[in-house]
């Protein structure tokens, strides 16, 4: 399973359609409480992390799970504009797997999710 902490709707769009052209599941987040406890519950093969959403609160929410033990190791991508530098810095400091410019992810998607 993966988990998907990504609140604008065109990325959205673009995860499920993927998602559902491999048949590989995906569960979006409705807030970081949310986020946690599911990937507590399921142990998610990936999370993916839009930087930018405000809602989702990516940043202390990548730090809330890695300071879990059995959470610590889970692989989390987290997507942004590539001139957010400082965005960029701050989510590799709160442990994101890696962290990929808007466009790349885009493109990438569907390679993404198959080897997650």
């Amino acid at each position: 399973m993966i988990l998907v902490a990504v609140d604008d709707l065109m990325f959205a769009s673009k995860i499920r359609a993927a998602a559902a052209a491999i048949a590989t599941p995906v569960v979006f987040a409705k807030s970081p409480d949310d986020l946690l406890e599911r990937a507590r519950a399921e142990r998610p093969s990936l999370v993916i992390f839009d930087l930018n959403s405000h809602k989702l609160q990516p940043l202390a929410t990548l730090r809330r799970l890695r300071a879990e033990p059995s959470l610590a190791d889970v692989r989390a991508i987290g997507f942004v504009s590539h001139v957010q530098t400082e965005l960029i810095r701050a989510a590799r400091d709160a442990g994101t797997t890696e962290v990929l410019a808007r466009s790349a992810f885009s493109k990438n998607i569907g390679d993404i999710l198959r080897t997650a």
